[in-house]
């Protein structure tokens, strides 16, 4: 096997000749962003960039039309085999206020460099290109229905990185998720001249709100849940026939989220209950489970990063974790 150091080096050379392409890729963007399953121009631009280097690109990955994957063979092409995740998507009226320009410019940057130095080592890597990841668009979660088609079965590693305030690699884990729309529907009545005749929707969505901002004191610290008013009437005289509020529920394992869960949909249907609404609710995206960190991994991800002259944390000084594939983790055999 080739010297590991100047394997390194030269894989460090060529980011460098490519940094201004990459930094132009990074910057256009996040001046043109789009949102889970529409990101066609960023898909485009970054598989495009694989493909000018004659890399290997599928599109469509587990029937995701701005999915992608591409391969880079080693001498045995096969395993042990690495996924870089490329995230890509951004939040609906802000734009890319999580940096996932940076997230899928860096991984695509990462297999363009490795392309390099990949036929002189055993093994093969992965780019993928996970859409739909802020899971603000409808059946969000790329990373899931990979995971669901089997893509990941052919994957022993998988490494992303995500921006921050501060350069830390940690044994954090990310939390799992699940995300509910619940919808209430009463009868609508005129506000002032017959509202004994209605049935006030919006009065179900505000109990619920209020219900789960006390269920907030009575469960572990870990979790999060956080919601929007997706619905709550027309107009101020009319009476509310139907109003809507979605959730995201989270904590630091799936099966205490599950017990959260229950009682998040306990305080919906107490809130039709009491305002003798009727209650419909479902999962408007796949659910994430709890990453699971390998300490070999992010300990050789924060010895190659001291190497390169960059501070790096074991410890973040600002709290706080979202849901997603882990930055690093192992699959075990």
């Amino acid at each position: 096997m080739a010297n590991v150091q100047h394997l390194k080096q030269r894989v460090c050379q060529a980011i460098d000749r490519r940094a201004s392409e990459l930094i132009e890729t990074a910057d256009w963007i996040h001046a043109h962003p789009e949102i889970g399953h529409q990101e066609v121009e960023a898909s485009r631009r970054l598989s495009g960039m694989l493909q000018a280097a004659g890399i290997p690109v599928e599109m469509g990955t587990a029937g995701m039309a701005t999915a992608f994957k591409a391969e880079l063979g080693g001498k045995r092409a096969g395993r042990p085999r690495v996924a870089i995740l490329a995230e890509y998507d951004a939040l609906p009226g802000l734009g890319h206020g999580c940096g996932h320009n940076l997230i899928g410019t860096s991984a695509v940057g990462a297999g363009l460099a490795l392309s390099e130095v990949v036929p002189e080592l055993d093994g093969s890597i992965w780019v993928l290109g996970t859409p739909a990841e802020e899971s603000a668009a409808p059946n969000s979660g790329g990373k899931v229905h990979m995971v669901n088609a089997g893509v990941f079965s052919d994957v022993d590693a998988a490494i992303m990185f995500h921006p921050g305030t501060e350069t830390a690699v940690t044994m954090d884990r990310s939390l799992a998720a699940r995300g509910f729309e619940f919808y209430f529907r009463g009868r609508a009545a005129h506000a002032a001249g017959a509202p004994e005749e209605g049935i006030n929707a919006l009065d179900a969505v505000v109990l619920l709100y209020n219900a789960i901002s006390m269920l907030r004191q009575q469960v572990r610290s870990d979790v999060r849940i956080h919601g929007i008013i997706l619905s709550g009437g027309a107009a101020a005289n009319i009476i509310p026939d139907y109003a809507a509020i979605r959730y995201r529920t989270r904590s630091d394992d799936s099966e205490y989220l599950a017990e959260v869960v229950e009682r998040v949909i306990a305080c919906a249907e107490g809130a039709a209950r009491a305002t003798g609404c009727t209650l419909e609710w479902k999962e408007y995206m796949p659910g994430y489970e709890n990453t699971m960190p390998n300490r070999v991994l992010l300990e050789l991800m924060t010895e190659n990063l001291r190497s390169l002259g960059v501070m790096v944390n074991n410890e973040r000084r600002r709290s706080g974790r979202g849901s997603r594939s882990p930055r690093a983790f192992h699959r075990v055999p």
